[in-house]
Parts: C-alpha cells; sequence; structure tokens
C-alpha cells in the first residue's frame, strides 16, 4: 500500500487519502440525487464527481473497488506506469470519500422505477431497506463466463479457478491450463508462470491477440519454455477423482486427447450483469450490454450506465471512469433541470428542456 501522501514537483504534495472523514452510513430517510449500483472503480469514479458537484450520493455494491482488485498489475492507467489493481481501486474509492458520500456494502435486490409528473423516481431495494433516488447510475459490471463442460462445476475450487490473482499460489510448481486467447488469458497465464512448473494456454483461435507488451512478455516465456500455446483446440471435458487430474480436447495433442493438468483457469469472456436494466426497460444490444450515448444516457430519462455493463467496444477501467465522471455530470443537469441533449434518437441528438419532453421507454 503506498503512502497517504506522496512529494511532487515545487514543494507540492500527491493526496492519496481522504483529507475529510465522514461517516458515509446510507440513510433511507434521504431523497437520494443519485443512486450509483455497483462498487468499481467507475461506480466510485461517478460518485467522486457527482459529491464535487454537491449532489448527494448513495453508493450500493459487495466488492468494494470491482474486479480490477483481483488485477495484479495495471500498467495503463493513465498516471501511473504500473500499480496494482486492488490499490487503484482504493485510491478511486478514497478520492470518492473526501466527499460527503454515502456507502453501502450489499446486495441490490431490485429496482422499481416510478413516475411523478415529469419526473421519474427510483427505488433501490437493498439490506431489507428501500432508498429513493432521483437518477440512477448501473454500473454492475460483469460475471466471468464459463465453458459450460462436463466437470468443470465438479471441479470448481478443486483444480478449476476464474481469477489466478485469488489462486495462483495454490499451484506452485504444478503444470496449468489457462483456456482464452485474449489479452486477460495472456495477463493471467503471465501471472501464472510465476507460481506454476509450466503454463499451458489453450485457445480455440490459430494465435492470441494479447496488448503488444502482453505479447512481447508471453514471447519470452514461450523461448523459456515456462509457457506454451496450443491453438485451435477446444477444451470439452474436464476429468478428475477428488481433484482435476486431466482434461479433454476436441482433437488430438502430440498423439492424445486427454491432457494431463493440476489446475485450469478459464478466461473465455464476460457476460453482463443486466438484469436490473432489463427489470427497468432499458435498452440492450445483442451481447446483453446496456446501450448508452456519449453523455453515458440509457433511454430512460434518469438512468445512467457506466464501465463494462455497457456497449462500449473497449473495456477498460480508464473507459469505465471516464464514463462514470459524464454520468455525473449530466445527473446534475438532469436533477437541477438543465439543458440536456436526448439519446437514442436517430442520428442527430436533440437539445431540449428538461420539462418539454420525455424519452419514450
Amino acid at each position: 500500500m503506498v503512502k497517504s501522501t506522496i512529494k511532487a514537483g515545487r514543494g507540492e504534495k500527491i493526496i492519496l487519502e481522504p483529507r475529510r472523514k465522514f461517516d458515509y452510513t446510507s440513510d433511507s430517510n434521504i431523497f437520494y440525487d443519485m443512486i450509483v449500483v455497483g462498487a468499481g472503480v467507475a461506480g466510485f469514479s461517478a460518485a467522486m464527481y457527482a459529491g464535487r458537484l454537491g449532489l448527494k450520493v448513495l453508493v450500493i455494491g459487495e466488492l468494494q473497488g470491482g474486479t480490477i482488485t483481483l488485477t495484479k498489475s495495471v500498467e495503463n492507467f493513465p498516471g501511473f506506469i504500473s500499480i496494482e489493481g486492488g490499490e487503484l481501486g482504493r485510491l478511486i474509492e478514497n478520492h470518492a470519500k473526501d466527499y460527503n458520500i454515502d456507502i453501502l456494502e450489499r446486495r441490490v435486490n431490485r429496482i422499481e422505477i416510478h413516475r411523478k409528473e415529469e419526473r421519474r423516481h427510483f427505488s433501490v431495494f437493498s439490506s431489507e431497506k428501500k432508498f429513493l433516488s432521483k437518477t440512477l447510475l448501473i454500473a454492475t459490471g460483469t460475471k466471468v463466463r464459463k465453458l459450460g463442460v462436463p466437470g468443470e462445476k465438479k471441479f470448481e475450487n478443486k483444480g478449476v479457478s476464474y481469477c489466478a490473482l485469488c489462486d495462483g499460489p495454490l499451484f506452485k510448481g504444478k503444470v496449468i491450463g489457462v483456456v482464452g486467447g485474449g489479452d486477460s488469458a495472456v495477463k493471467e497465464a503471465l501471472l501464472l508462470a510465476e507460481y506454476g512448473k509450466k503454463v499451458y494456454i489453450i485457445c480455440r483461435g490459430d494465435a492470441v491477440r494479447s496488448e503488444k507488451q502482453n505479447r512481447q512478455e508471453l514471447n519470452k516465456k514461450e523461448k523459456g519454455g515456462i509457457i506454451e500455446v496450443i491453438t485451435n483446440t477446444n477444451v470439452i471435458e474436464i476429468k478428475g477423482t477428488d481433484v482435476i487430474k486431466s482434461v479433454i480436447f476436441d482433437k488430438e495433442y502430440k498423439g492424445n486427447r486427454e491432457f494431463e493438468l493440476e489446475g485450469l483457469f478459464v478466461y473465455v469472456g464476460h457476460i453482463p450483469l443486466n438484469q436490473f436494466a432489463k427489470d427497468l426497460g432499458v435498452k440492450l444490444d445483442q451481447k446483453g450490454e446496456i446501450i448508452i450515448n456519449k453523455n453515458s444516457e440509457t433511454n430512460i430519462n434518469g438512468i445512467y450506465a457506466a464501465g463494462d455493463v455497457t456497449n462500449s467496444d473497449w473495456k477498460q477501467a480508464i473507459i469505465g471512469v471516464a464514463e462514470g465522471v459524464k454520468a455525473a455530470y449530466y445527473a446534475y443537469q438532469y436533477v437541477n433541470g438543465s439543458i440536456f441533449i436526448l439519446p437514442l434518437q436517430g442520428k442527430k441528438n436533440i437539445v431540449t428542456k428538461l420539462n418539454e419532453v420525455e424519452k419514450n421507454v
């Protein structure tokens, strides 16, 4: 963990801990300006900016910091050449906590939408309490996509894992497989190479696809014999007794379809956590991702979305942070009755007064 302050140029300091302390306690008697569902970097960035703008904000989420806390090293977030994912999440949360925001570390059970005259408001139910808000930000992120093959469920936590940072140390000196062909799979394989005797990346395509820096590191590990890439191959079954012993491929590899492994890490994509959006009538794309415009607005007035749950092409922390900040800014305009831009109304955006028109649900 880094220090609370760091010396900078001209005698100034970079402040990393909240300068002011608040109780951050949720209150069901408050009519919040914004409720943020999701406590990842997108959600806390929105809360930070909304707090700066003077909005009363409640953040509700189970995993403080979000899924980036499961990443060992982040090297593409501006301002940090390299930082642990957990530390980045903590620092963004700290920034939000410098303002008088409320936080509830609980699961959201359901959300209801109500209409009163030209305005909508929302009821968010969590921890046997109901919280009211004028606007809503959905920053629920994604969950890991599983292989769905025989043996996967049986051997979860018995050799099958979805988090190298969490479980990598358990596989020290063992032969490990990583299923996936994207940048996430490559990054996790590089981390697992620090623990395992040998790491195999098993991808269905003819090559892995990753950022240049990670590709270069992978090449080094391949040359050293620590990592090997098996292409054009799928895992169709996972076998073992008490723990995983082997996997079955859909084609032969070195003369055999059964391949011995002592651990298997799965990185074949993510599924958007969109149930609340579905229930509220928010428009989704074919992937189930929430459709937003450049202002992080959805098709329903007062509902915004940010982060990996949206239809943004590039799933990166910096993108989610930017979407969260934009959501806070336009929620501020919405709450205060300012001019705003209607999204999703054909090729051209229409500028109008809040009290003159309501978007179609």
